[in-house]
């Protein structure tokens, strides 16, 4: 997609293009994650976000350890002791 230039309204507000919204699936209400990237903007949607996160955990736990199933343990072996 190429580049696209948009402006800041009074109220900091910023139009993401049509072309934008339609490419990442976005709606009106949808939530945004906004970071200060190296100096530049970064708009990241709720999909992304959890993408980036279990690919920085993926990288300190083993593939055949399930979390998941950890958790759940725990929580049963909590619910046994009650």
């Amino acid at each position: 997609m190429q580049p696209t230039a948009t402006k800041i309204d009074k109220h900091g507000r910023v139009v993401i293009p049509a072309d934008y919204r339609r490419a990442l699936g976005l709606r009106p209400g949808d939530s945004l994650t906004i970071k200060l990237d190296d100096g530049a903007l970064r708009l990241v949607t709720l999909a992304q976000a959890i993408r980036e996160a279990q690919e920085f955990v993926a990288k300190y736990v083993d593939k055949d350890r399930s979390l998941v199933a950890e958790l759940i343990a725990e929580r049963r072996a909590e619910a046994a002791r009650e």
